[in-house]
């Protein structure tokens, strides 16, 4: 087997004035391409026993490719791949099958207290930057995508100098070099996507609440946080595990599941990017509660950063993420994924091999010192999704 990753810098940070057309356009690919329809391709694939997937975040596009190796099959499933990155059809009639599907989908989020919530939280986080809309779009901004802008993004971003490949499975070095190869053949070389600007700090806190008629409240919190290849990386990791990472036995699962019985879970997690993207903390708890857990939460943060974990606590934590770390890396899936990363993020080369000695390297100190810099109480976004708002005003 061999699992192929191409990246392409054109997430959704690449929308501008046109969110949703970066998912648009990766996803209509693989919809027609060179005179091939949508059926032919994923019949040619099928009969291959090869998988195809496409998938958009906010800094990537990628397409993914999973074949067997022997060359009667590999081969015309390269090729088919190379043909979509480079010559897809966008057709009329496919661009408005997939704006339809892509319509009522957004339609089935709106109705999703997690995603409106996600979708404010961002908004107020980012504010003007890229990052601060969905990868989905919004139904306004999909509804007036045209074949034309499609096609200028395409052309714009899925080029070889934009491109990143990714291989792991039963090839030696030499094949998968031709492999590439025969990948970017027919892209045009282009140039590689602008640098995004950076994620400017919040001025002053903000409270928003959105009514959803639920017995439910959502709550998220948080603020810009850092991104990849940050120096604190593995100390804002390490005392993130202690504070909300890891599942129950985290200090805000303690806090506000254990010992209150405020929330089924309570979790919080820094999400680096190109640029710092977000540290958010996120729970769900009954309408009535929703002072009481958001109290806890931020009582438990604020304690956290002022006071740093204990020595228990970070030996524990420590012994988690290492021992865990195999498992992290057991499949082909799971080792594509951490290149991609390495390479789209630029990160040393021996990133896997060091991680868990980097993590060893975190102490008390660090994490104390780091949590102080990085994060400021008085400046977060605190946004609720559900009944009636029992959040005082600021």
């Amino acid at each position: 087997m061999v699992d192929i990753k191409v990246v392409f810098d054109s997430g959704s940070a690449r929308d501008g004035d046109n969110p949703g057309i970066a998912m648009l356009t990766n996803e209509l690919l693989s919809e027609g391409a060179g005179g091939h329809s949508a059926d032919q391709i994923a019949e040619h694939f099928d009969n291959l026993g090869a998988e195809l997937n496409n998938t958009v975040d906010r800094d990537m596009a990628t397409v993914s490719l999973r074949s067997l190796t022997e060359s009667e099959l590999l081969q015309p499933a390269l090729n088919m791949l190379a043909l979509l990155l480079a010559k897809p059809d966008f057709d009329e009639t496919a661009l408005e099958r997939i704006r339809q599907k892509r319509l009522s989908y957004l339609k089935y989020q709106q109705q999703s207290p997690d995603v409106i919530g996600e979708e404010a939280f961002y908004q107020a986080v980012f504010e003007t930057h890229p990052y601060a809309t969905l990868p989905e779009g919004t139904s306004e901004s999909v509804t007036t995508i045209t074949r034309d802008g499609v096609n200028a993004f395409h052309k714009r971003y899925y080029v070889t100098k934009n491109a990143l490949i990714v291989i792991v499975g039963a090839l030696e070095r030499k094949e998968a070099g031709k492999l590439a190869d025969t990948i970017v053949s027919q892209l045009p070389v282009g140039k590689i996507a602008p640098t995004l600007p950076p994620v400017p700090s919040l001025n002053e806190a903000k409270t928003i609440h959105l009514e959803h008629p639920s017995s439910q409240t959502h709550v998220l919190m948080g603020q810009p946080g850092m991104k990849r290849g940050d120096p604190d990386y593995f100390t804002l990791y390490v005392g993130n595990y202690i504070l909300g990472g890891s599942g129950l036995v985290s200090q805000l699962g303690k806090e506000v599941r254990e010992k209150r019985g405020l929330a089924y879970s309570a979790y919080s997690y820094f999400s680096p990017l190109q640029v710092a993207g977000p540290f958010l903390m996120n729970l769900e708890t009954r309408n009535d509660q929703t002072n009481q857990a958001l109290q806890v939460v931020q009582d438990t943060m604020r304690d956290f950063i002022e006071k740093g974990p204990t020595a228990i606590q970070l030996k524990e934590a420590k012994q988690g993420i290492t021992g865990k770390f195999p498992l992290r890396i057991k499949s082909n899936s799971n080792i594509i994924s951490y290149l991609a990363m390495i390479g789209f993020y630029r990160l040393p080369l021996d990133y896997l091999h060091t991680f868990n000695n980097n993590v060893e390297r975190v102490t008390l100190e660090m994490i104390k010192d780091a949590f102080k810099r990085r994060l400021n109480m008085d400046k977060f976004v605190i946004v609720t999704v559900g009944g009636e708002n029992k959040i005082p005003k600021e």
